[in-house]
């Protein structure tokens, strides 16, 4: 039988990063064996789950391109989030988990106490043999010792986790449990039931921990540990997925660029590291980078009008060459896309806002003729382009007798407002001869 594995997350909040890791790990290991990867959204929890958090889920691992291959069609439920099959709810399945109950009571292994079912857990040790962390032997503690059952249906009827989500992996015939190395404390029970029922547990493969650089626990406060943060940044999902693939699992030439195409061809479960991974972001930005500038120029003119768009910034009132152009001029500059409006913002707004630092340096009276002087020169320039107004600097300094930078910086100041950005010949001349002397002729005003 080929491999069949699970994501279950609750959708109690925002999608961990952790978790979709755990996700695409799954992922892989499926399509790597031509196995079947099944999306389990386990939400008996009906006082903590919401819709919102289904569909931010739901939206995460599409956006990660985690397809999953089977679910409920339209004839097994009527859940508003599902397209043409899944995945599947737990929250629909509920006479299987009383069907299941009722199994265990007829064998003499659950029983009814206070209003609750309880399992009647086994006394001796429980040998966990998994296929990263190794065999793991889990004995009872002294406090269990003096009760070692355990409730799987609550006073209010409804099944904790440990029951459901054995009696899923079981009834949807789940070969292998690739899940955080946190969960490892529950395995025992879980064995415990799969057996009760009569059959074997699948095979576990806890995956370690994902930390912070400091090696703490990443907590939801931390940065990064929103699947949505990189989504709202303006991140690529193929430099995330490569970074993610990173976190726990080496290919065995230490390559670190992978396609997702490679990284399927060479993934496999022995190769996960059994050490916790610490999230290190300036890695993640430079992978970032390197995806970025591999992108067409239709996908980052697409990426870039969605990150102007979402800042406030109109293009769609100026003319496509004109945004293009502009665009065109912070290729290879930005890393993610949330640092465009920052970064570009200045060709797309006609109130510049100087940069106060600068401001100081360069508005300074000894400069004020030589930018007067400069913007005659860009004036006479024709045709006004990088060229040009490059040739029209240098010259300008030179009969000034200055270095280029004492005027570069206080021109840029006054057509962007930053004291770094595009190319300051190209950028101008995307601005075109007659905004980049109104600009100028702003600036002067300001001296």
């Amino acid at each position: 039988m080929k491999p069949r594995v699970r994501f279950a997350p609750s959708p109690t909040g925002y999608l961990h990063i952790g978790g979709a890791r755990t996700a695409l790990f799954n992922w892989l290991y499926a399509r790597h064996t031509g196995g079947t990867f099944v999306l389990r959204i386990e939400d008996t929890d009906a006082a903590r789950n919401t819709q919102e958090a289904v569909e931010v889920i739901l939206h995460g691992l599409r956006w990660l391109g985690l397809d999953w291959d089977e679910g409920p069609t339209s004839g097994e439920g009527s859940h508003p989030s599902k397209g043409d099959y899944g995945p599947y709810f737990q929250s629909e399945r509920g006479e299987n988990y009383k069907r299941r109950v009722q199994e265990l009571k007829d064998k003499g292994f659950a029983y009814e106490h206070e209003g609750a079912v309880k399992f009647r857990m086994q006394r001796e040790p429980i040998l966990i043999p998994d296929l990263v962390v190794g065999d793991v032997e889990r004995k009872l503690t002294d406090r269990e010792e003096l009760d070692p059952d355990f409730v799987i249906v609550r006073s209010d009827g409804q099944p904790v986790f440990h029951f459901v989500n054995v009696v899923d992996d079981l009834e949807m015939k789940i070969t292998h449990v690739i899940r955080g190395e946190d969960h490892l404390s529950n395995t025992a029970k879980h064995i415990a039931l799969f057996r009760a029922f009569g059959v074997e547990p699948p095979k576990y493969a806890h995956i370690p921990l994902i930390l912070n650089i400091d090696g703490t626990k990443m907590s939801k406060r931390d940065k990064g540990a929103s699947l949505a943060s990189y989504q709202e940044d303006g991140f690529l999902a193929e430099a995330l997925n490569n970074y993610l693939c990173l976190l726990g699992w080496s290919p065995k030439d230490n390559t670190e660029k992978l396609s997702i195409a490679d990284v399927v061809e060479r993934f496999d479960l022995p190769q996960i590291l059994r050490h916790n991974a610490r999230f290190d972001f300036e890695k993640l930005l430079w992978l970032q980078g390197e995806y970025c500038r591999e992108l067409s120029n239709d996908k980052f003119y697409e990426l870039g009008l969605h990150a102007l768009a979402k800042s406030g910034l109109d293009t769609k009132s100026l003319p496509a060459d004109y945004v293009k152009a502009a665009l065109e001029t912070c290729r290879g500059k930005i890393k993610i896309f949330s640092e465009l409006p920052a970064y570009a913002g200045f060709y797309f707004r006609d109130d510049i806002a100087y940069d106060p630092e600068l401001a100081k340096k360069s508005f300074v009276p000894e400069n004020k003729p030589r930018l007067q002087k400069l913007r005659d020169a860009f004036a006479a320039a024709d045709p006004f382009t990088a060229g040009a107004i490059e040739a029209a600097l240098k010259a300008t300094a030179t009969e000034l007798g200055v270095k280029v930078g004492v005027l570069v910086h206080p021109v840029r100041l006054a057509c962007t407002g930053n004291p770094s950005g595009p190319s300051l010949y190209h950028l101008l001349e995307v601005l075109g001869k007659e905004k980049a002397l109104a600009r100028i002729d702003r600036a002067l005003v300001n001296f």
